[in-house]
């Protein structure tokens, strides 16, 4: 499910700034960046997402920018001292000794980068961060599932108007069909055995019967909007509901040889299409 989330604040003579970001994924997918010297601490983090988001491509970034006079890098002196000699005497030999500082300050093993220990309160200060990140991204999502929540009744409810249609077509399109199946006969001018005729006219009529279905649809529908309105996640369930749901359009739509009764089915699919197209964001 899509959100973000951003927390920032200055401690310890330094800016820390953690953003989450998350998109639609079936399963939980995370990625972490953080600065080098907090690289032994990405396993806590992640951790701590996974305990505070569920499912989706989650995207962590902690960002530490320096706001006092500490630094982690010093010069190594002794390093220096020898590249300068080396060079000096190569380039009293060759009588060229310009820029020979900006040469020295670029060889390796110049700079000594020192290994910064992370303070625990700093730790602390991180760890509170990326609580209101994860927070602050929560919050996005339930809002965003509000608005999903009232497209997904509207579109079920569609769908429910469309088969009550269906529903109260049902019977007349059943005697139409029979009445022209008799109909056809009579043309015929053969004798019929009435008995017979009206063994196959049911077992006829029963394979275009649509009542088990729109039963069974109706069955789903409640069970989706209870399932939505659940306290705790069920994207996953959502989709294996609108599964069998599709499975009832689709026989309904099988069974129809009227072109009014067709024209629904395909709206009812278009309206379902439109639901699987966002359950993806439902957690």
């Amino acid at each position: 499910m899509t959100g973000y989330g951003k927390a920032e604040t200055n401690a310890h003579n330094k800016k820390f700034t953690v953003e989450i970001k998350s998109l639609n994924s079936k399963q939980i997918d995370m990625n972490v960046r953080v600065p080098g010297s907090y690289r032994d601490k990405e396993l806590s983090i992640r951790k701590l997402l996974s305990t505070a988001l569920s499912r989706g491509k989650i995207d962590c970034s902690l960002y530490v920018e320096y706001t006092g006079t500490e630094k982690t890098a010093n010069i190594n002196a002794e390093v220096v001292k020898k590249y300068y000699h080396d060079l000096q005497n190569i380039a009293k030999e060759l009588d060229n000794n310009d820029e020979l500082m900006s040469t020295v300050m670029r060889m390796p093993e110049v700079m000594k980068v020192e290994k910064e220990e992370i303070d625990p309160q700093e730790w602390e200060t991180i760890e509170r961060l990326i609580q209101q990140a994860s927070n602050a991204l929560t919050q996005f999502r339930k809002d965003e599932g509000q608005s999903l929540a009232q497209d997904f009744k509207l579109r079920i409810e569609n769908i429910r108007g469309l088969m009550l249609s269906i529903e109260k077509e049902e019977h007349q399109r059943v005697a139409n069909i029979k009445e022209r199946i008799v109909e056809k006969l009579g043309e015929l001018k053969s004798n019929v055995d009435e008995s017979r005729l009206e063994q196959e006219l049911i077992y006829f009529l029963e394979k275009l019967d649509v009542t088990e279905e729109i039963v069974r649809l109706s069955n789903h529908l409640n069970y989706f909007l209870e399932t939505m309105n659940s306290d705790i996640s069920e994207g996953k369930k959502l989709g294996f509901i609108c599964q069998e749901i599709g499975r009832e359009v689709n026989t309904i739509g099988s069974k129809s040889n009227n072109a009014e009764m067709q024209q629904q089915v395909v709206q009812m699919k278009d309206e379902l299409e439109k639901i699987k197209e966002q359950i993806l964001n439902v957690l």
